[in-house]
């Protein structure tokens, strides 16, 4: 492979420097911030050579290149467009700050969430394994070994509000060690039980404030968003005092006034509001999820996959955190494991049902992923890329989702999806396996019926093309060389599809066929087209000519645009070119090679415009 070539191609196909951000790569991916979506060809950039697939999450365009690899085109990639390397960090926050308010509202509660997950999986696997155990011998509840490593199991949840306040002090800026004293007030042993006033073994008392201002004496076990907004309030209070209290002074009044200030607020406004929200929020949930015959997560799965597309669905993990903080119970795992392992079972089927090589090779090891909990190769670099694929998942996975409210699968963690799924939920195996059966057939089974193959496709042209051949005539006049000799790698290589290029002797481009202009390059120097046969073309004037920016050239069409052979499609100015030392060499490539039986493009020499150049049979 050839990592300066397929960062050059990227770096044209996104519209170049004037179009990009930010840039980060991460273990198998490209991560770009780019300022206008709609100057990116993403048809394009799915073409070249190393790609994998794209897809727009978070407000960045990821390209997957490979682990071992992508470090490699990122480094040529940031030498071609002339910037510095940026962090992942730093990409996550300018692709942030394009988002709208909401989707940075739900993407902060992903970016709190996220890093206690492992606390939580931890326990949450220790709870789904010893209650697996106590079915098989329930004498083990007796012992002395349980009981410790019960505790164990639910450390995490009893004390939740400190792990969410020291994880949201981090994101909002603040002293982590004053969120964990925010999260400490709000489950203070002075309080009573949240969990002992839901059960009936305590009730709650109130507290009176100034008179007739009635507050519930109770801490917020169970509760995850009121401790977020009290943190977020300590924060804001703590960054402005710095910002306004003298050096001298200010370890000792900026955290004095900011727990004073964020803890009474907790206490009085916050705690109770938001608690009520979080309430209705959580009943509403579970109230869907419990609809007869399990139609709301019939209507939850489906939809749970384009959420994962639009970027929202962080919004899931306050909900599981909510219900594992209710009641240990999280209802909503496994119908983010239906919509997941459907979406893997799509990708599977294209895997097998296609005969393109690379789409093959993409979509087997996403399916594997997906089945594991990792959903973007599989959506993103698959499904969502062939369309029907992803309807298909959609369809398995609120199939799936239905059998999971049916037989009341929990989990009793969250993070988990999949095959690993498994061990946090073993109170409900069976029901657990039926999910995931439901969901992955369902999807491979509509999937396999929708889609089909590209190749398939292209090659449905009309038969005058299979019995009689195409013929692309020669779009200018000049020498004709072999593609094999062109300087271009890319080119030469064939990767781009066959052909053979021209050293023009006229600055003009004609039509080669009737048929349709489908893409225009917003810096002129390519065009692509489709004859009325089928055969897809571009012809590129000259070579890295991208960075001329359209300067010398003119286009005489725009795409949509119906044309006949011989018609004016592209003009440009062959002395001004040579002068800025731009090798003029010109490919005229047919991409869709797999449409037809044989492709002639052998000829060499001399050519006049509209000449007979190649022939698709």
């Amino acid at each position: 492979m050839d990592y300066r070539n397929c960062a050059k191609a990227i770096y044209e196909k996104i519209g170049g420097k004037e179009n990009l951000i930010s840039a980060a790569h991460c273990a198998t991916r490209l991560r770009l911030v780019i300022g206008d979506n709609g100057k990116v060809d993403v048809k394009a950039l799915e073409n070249i050579d190393g790609v994998k697939g794209v897809f727009d999450a978070q407000g960045q365009l990821q390209i997957i290149i490979g682990t071992g690899t992508v470090n490699k085109v990122y480094d040529e990639f940031i030498d071609i467009a002339g910037i510095s390397a940026a962090t992942k960090d730093e990409v996550k926050q300018a692709a942030a700050s394009k988002a709208v308010w909401w989707k940075r509202a739900i993407k902060t509660l992903g970016d709190i969430f996220v890093p206690i997950i492992p606390a939580i999986v931890a326990t949450g696997l220790l709870c789904g394994l010893l209650g697996g155990l106590v079915q098989l011998n329930p004498s083990m509840a007796d012992s002395q070994i349980y009981n410790l490593l019960n505790m164990f199991s639910n450390t995490a949840l009893t004390f939740l509000p400190i792990l969410i306040a020291i994880s949201a002090a981090k994101i909002f800026g603040g002293n982590i060690f004053l969120g964990a004293v925010i999260g400490m007030l709000m489950i203070h042993p002075n309080l009573v039980n949240a969990w002992s006033v839901a059960s009936g073994a305590e009730t709650e008392t109130m507290w009176s404030w100034f008179g007739s201002w009635n507050i519930a004496n109770v801490g917020y076990q169970g509760h995850v968003i009121p401790v977020i907004i009290a943190v977020w309030l300590m924060a804001t209070v703590e960054k402005w005092l710095h910002k306004k209290v003298p050096e001298m002074f200010d370890i000792f009044v900026t955290p004095l006034c900011s727990v004073l200030v964020a803890g009474f607020f907790a206490m009085t406004i916050i705690g109770p509001v938001f608690a009520q929200v979080e309430t209705w929020v959580l009943s509403g949930a579970q109230m869907l999820i419990a609809i007869p015959f399990g139609v709301g997560a019939f209507l939850m799965g489906g939809v749970y996959a384009p959420t994962v597309v639009a970027g929202v669905h962080h919004m899931y993990n306050a909900i599981e955190m909510m219900m594992l903080a209710d009641n240990g119970m999280n209802v909503w795992m496994p119908i983010a494991t239906a919509a997941n392992v459907a979406q893997g079972a799509a990708a599977l089927a294209v895997g097998i049902k296609t005969k393109n090589a690379k789409t093959k090779s993409m979509a087997l090891p996403a399916s594997l992923s997906a089945f594991l909990g990792i959903t973007e190769p599989a959506i993103f670099g698959v499904n969502v890329r062939f369309g029907k694929p992803f309807i298909a998942g959609m369809i398995g996975g609120a199939a799936g989702a239905a059998v999971a409210a049916i037989t009341k699968v929990y989990a009793t963690a969250n993070g988990v999806t999949g095959v690993f799924g498994f061990l946090i939920t073993t109170n409900s195996f069976v029901g657990y396996l039926l999910t995931f059966v439901t969901a992955t057939v369902v999807a491979f089974v509509c999937s396999w019926a929708l889609y089909h193959d590209e190749q398939q496709a292209s090659a449905n042209v009309e038969e005058h093309t299979k019995e009689k051949g195409d013929v692309v005539l020669a779009p200018m006049t000049g020498e004709v060389i072999s593609l094999a000799d062109v300087e271009d790698k890319t080119f030469a290589s064939g990767s781009l599809g066959k052909g053979v290029a021209i050293l023009p002797a006229e600055g003009k481009v004609v039509a080669p066929f009737d048929g349709e202009v489908k893409m225009v390059f917003d810096t002129k120097h390519a065009l692509g087209l489709v004859s009325d046969g089928g055969i897809e073309l571009l012809i590129h004037v000259g070579l890295n000519t991208v960075e001329l920016k359209g300067e010398y050239f003119t286009t005489h069409v725009k795409p949509g645009d119906k044309v006949k052979a011989g018609q004016t499609l592209l003009t440009f100015d062959l002395d001004a070119i040579r002068k800025k030392k731009y090798p003029l060499t010109t490919p005229v490539i047919i991409n869709n090679v797999d449409a037809f039986d044989a492709i002639s493009c052998d000829k060499t020499g001399y050519v006049q415009c509209g000449e007979e150049l190649m022939k698709a049979h």
